[in-house]
């Protein structure tokens, strides 16, 4: 299972879940790097030195730090889901399908979503 690594503003619950679907998530106020508006580029930063993909649902900052290098651990961006079992389901089974996420873009989009900007790099729709 995978290793990641929740940005603040990713809700609590869908790390919950993704636990009890085997996955190691480390959070943001578990590491004490909550509340402290840390800069993105040393969100992804603390992660890939900790060797965990970043869960966000901050989806334009993280994709341009994305385009901006790929040498990271993993990046999954993710549309809001107020159906945290379906969100982390999805977010399982991208993981599932892209394997190991280091230097990749993973998005996760809800269902029926349109008008979401795609990137070229590793886009899922589940």
């Amino acid at each position: 299972m995978a290793r990641l690594y929740s940005n603040e503003n990713f809700p609590r619950r869908v790390v919950v879940a993704l636990r009890s679907l085997g996955h190691d998530v480390l959070t943001s106020m578990e590491s004490d790097k909550a509340n402290q508006r840390i800069p993105d580029e040393e969100v992804l930063r603390y992660a890939t030195e900790q060797s965990r993909a970043v869960l966000t649902l901050n989806r334009r900052d993280f994709i341009q730090l994305h385009k901006e290098s790929s040498a990271h651990a993993g990046i999954i961006v993710c549309t809001f889901d107020s159906n945290v079992t379906a969100l982390a389901q999805r977010i399982s089974s991208v993981l599932a399908v892209a394997g190991d996420p280091a230097g990749k873009l993973l998005r996760v989009v809800k269902p029926g979503l349109k008008n979401v900007r795609d990137c070229p790099q590793q886009t899922f729709a589940s």
